[in-house]
């Protein structure tokens, strides 16, 4: 049968938008799914859920039936300012990336060019489902820079959270400073679309420089975000100078956390804090390994995100996959070490989308608001449906559909406090194209600063040498290219 026809989106402003016939993924605390659902948005919020609902004259109609609807996804760790890089460190070791960013190529970027790798990072994060994004914003140099990032999130179609850092200073140099607590005072409290952070990190220096960026911090109401349990750069000291001097608190994220002590994890558990997992990132660069295990064994909220697409995937459908990967492989891996078999999953499917969605809200302090489909919440959300992919049905499992069967491209609608700002799979408006002709300007900057010798250097890191081993099993017909030529002599 002729596929039917996809309504165009008015011209005008609808008094509303409905979504017909979906399964909907309600993310709320009992985890309803709900089949043949219908969920009518008004103006920013979600008016109505249930079947055939009756709807005001002139609502916008979008038929999800054969589709998942959810709630937006929500990353909590990205550097949005390093996606006009996409891919450019693929081979890195997080040595490389500290090298390349923080001591040598970091400071030619210009304010214009973190705005570039914003406003590209900002379409790239709502066209995977993503509809709330923490740019962990730790290259702003400069107010001007500062500026330039906020200004692209701004533009942007998504809520944000611009969690100001600056590789460049010591956290109680840039964070003590006049223009500074001016940028952050200028800041609207309560801003639904654009909040406010700090991010920086802790070294475990006995002294604790720190400090004084966490007195700032609460003087001026701000959450701190902070990389911790990252392999040779912050560890258990770290945490154990921010408990001691009282800056754990329940708005604090630590980002990977991989590399602690149970007293750490007891430490955060214990102050309410939450971790953002970035499992592609801890499984490629070594920060250490995924810990969605121990956070669970300790109770500690969890919530997931991206990183940094100089690296990794930019959504987190690809976030889910691994998570559920890693978490599975340890446990088995233990299991093994003990003679013993896994025969039932604890870390599932639904455990995962809940992480990328309620938990990303919880860690924000946003649950009353996001992160579920309920009536009187924010609409955000997402139809993830596609009839012209053979991996879209049947849709059996919801959640493991959405963790394991679904990517990008089968990301029909987004909207963002009830504004559609994508679909049938394309971006509403035009702002690609000016992320576009930003991003080409700022990698031609780069390049032309750099030199086409370092930059390509940069992209293509040395091979270590590696020695394959011999093969021990000199019964079998195995023979190397050696002894061939040995016996050939």
């Amino acid at each position: 049968m002729p596929a039917t026809p996809i309504p165009a989106l008015p011209d005008h402003t609808p008094p509303g938008t409905v979504f017909r016939d979906a399964t909907v993924l309600t993310m709320d605390s009992a985890r309803q799914v709900l089949p043949h659902t219908d969920v009518l948005v008004v103006d920013d919020s979600i008016a109505a859920i249930g079947p055939h609902l009756v709807v005001p004259d002139g609502t916008f109609e979008i038929d999800a039936a054969g589709g998942i609807l959810m709630p937006g996804m929500i990353d909590t760790h990205r550097h949005m300012w390093q996606t006009a890089m996409r891919g450019y460190g693929a081979d890195w070791t997080l040595t490389q990336y500290f090298v390349w960013y923080y001591l040598e190529h970091g400071k030619h970027f210009r304010p214009q060019d973190v705005y570039a790798g914003n406003l590209l990072s900002s379409l790239d994060a709502i066209d995977a489902g993503i509809t709330t994004t923490v740019d962990w914003s730790h290259g702003l140099r400069t107010i001007g820079h500062a500026e330039a990032a906020l200004a692209a999130l701004q533009e942007a179609p998504g809520r944000s959270v611009l969690a100001y850092g600056n590789i460049f200073a010591g956290p109680w140099e840039w964070s003590d400073s006049d223009e500074f607590k001016a940028f952050a005072a200028a800041r609207e409290k309560g801003n639904e679309m654009t909040g406010f952070q700090m991010a920086f990190d802790v070294t475990g220096d006995p002294t604790f420089p720190e400090r004084r960026a966490f007195e700032v911090a609460r003087d001026l109401d701000l959450a701190v975000t902070t990389h911790a349990g990252v392999w040779g750069a912050t560890n258990d000291d770290g945490i154990r100078l921010m408990y001691e001097n009282g800056f754990m608190t329940p708005g604090t994220v630590y980002v990977h956390a991989a590399t602690l002590s149970d007293d750490s994890y007891q430490r955060i558990a214990a102050t309410g804090g939450s971790v953002s997992l970035s499992t592609e990132s801890e499984q490629s660069c070594g920060q250490g390994y995924p810990p969605s295990w121990v956070l669970r064994s300790h109770g500690i909220p969890v919530s997931l995100s991206v990183d940094t697409s100089v690296w990794f995937s930019s959504d987190l459908f690809a976030a889910m996959r691994t998570t559920l990967g890693a978490d599975r492989s340890i446990e088995h891996m233990k299991a093994h070490e003990l003679g013993d078999t896994v025969t039932h999953s604890h870390l599932r499917a639904e455990h995962v989308v809940d992480w990328a969605t309620r938990g990303g809200a919880a860690a924000l302090g946003k649950e009353a608001t996001l992160g579920s489909i309920e009536v009187g919440k924010k609409a955000d959300v997402v139809l993830v449906k596609n009839d012209d992919s053979p991996s879209m049905f049947p849709i059996l499992n919801p959640y493991g559909h959405i963790a394991l069967q679904a990517n990008r491209a089968d990301v029909h609608t987004v909207l963002v406090n009830g504004r559609i700002v994508k679909y049938a799979h394309a971006l509403v408006g035009n702002q690609l194209a000016a992320a576009r002709t930003a991003v080409e300007d700022t990698i031609t900057h780069l390049q032309s600063t750099l030199g086409d010798d370092v930059w390509r250097a940069g992209m293509n890191p040395d091979i270590p040498e590696t020695k394959i081993l011999d093969n021990p099993y000199t019964y079998t017909e195995y023979r190397t290219s050696s002894t061939h030529e040995a016996a050939e002599v």
